[in-house]
């Protein structure tokens, strides 16, 4: 007795590269449709970095005063490392700089390094002594 093996061939539905290459295409389109609206969002929530290392300066800045009886003129004297940008393998899209202090006043500007909507402007906050920041340059 030989048993004889019998090949079943069995068809499963499936896309061709024609299909597959369309639907891609149709994406490809929807999201250049809606990136534009999307840009305002990115660059508000870039932006929070801005913000949240701005209030920290502001506190340092406010405990170095009580300390001292004036405002640091240098980022190193309140212990604030500006984090890495993405120009240095990093991940901030922001340079800090202290722009003016004595012994009533500061005035910290943080800039962005990165056009994120690709129109040439470059985002840019500020904060000072009253710590609330502001942004000065819309990107």
């Amino acid at each position: 007795m030989s048993l004889k093996h019998k090949s079943l061939l069995v068809k499963i539905p499936s896309y061709n590269l024609q299909e597959v290459l369309i639907v891609l295409v149709i994406i490809g389109i929807l999201l250049l449709l809606a990136l534009p609206n999307l840009m305002p969002l990115i660059s508000k929530a870039k932006s929070i970095e801005a913000q949240t290392q701005l209030k920290y300066i502001y506190n340092s800045q406010t405990s170095y005063r009580f300390m001292y009886s004036k405002y640091a003129t240098d980022l190193n004297e309140i212990d604030f490392t500006p984090p890495k940008t993405v120009n240095e393998n990093g991940t901030s899209n922001y340079n800090y700089d202290i722009i003016n202090a004595d012994n009533n006043s500061f005035k910290v500007r943080a800039t962005a390094i990165t056009d994120f909507d690709g129109d040439g402007i470059f985002n840019v906050w500020e904060i000072d002594e009253n710590g609330t920041p502001k942004q000065t340059v819309k990107d």
